[in-house]
């Protein structure tokens, strides 16, 4: 988890699915059950979408995969917006400079022609 909080590891206890897990991590502990409680309300959503299919343990571990899967896609789509939004804006910047005109130098003073 990347919460940067710089500090040191610690261990942080969260609840996924049920079941308590001790997370040990560098990341400040509301990031940290911050990300704990997205997983498990995905995986939440998904167990109520395929119950009653598959049982125990299988069920579990396809529930967990595919909880995976929906975060991951959400975490591509957000990644290639922002790659989108940076294009367009680095576009904008470059039409934006064609229209502003180039500087002239500043001569100084001391170079400046002798007046006669």
């Amino acid at each position: 988890m990347n919460g940067e909080d710089g500090g040191s590891r610690k261990s942080v206890r969260v609840e996924i699915a049920g079941e308590e897990y001790t997370i040990r991590t560098e990341a400040d502990e509301e990031y940290t059950r911050r990300c704990a409680a997205l997983v498990d309300e995905r995986m939440r959503t998904i167990g109520e979408a395929v119950s009653g299919e598959g049982s125990g343990g299988t069920a579990h571990k396809r529930v967990a995969i595919m909880a995976a899967l929906s975060i991951s896609d959400d975490l591509l789509q957000y990644k290639d917006q922002a790659r989108a939004r940076a294009q367009e804006l680095a576009k904008r910047v470059e039409e934006a400079l064609e229209d502003v005109p180039p500087a002239t130098p500043a001569v100084p003073e001391n170079d400046a022609p002798a007046e006669d």
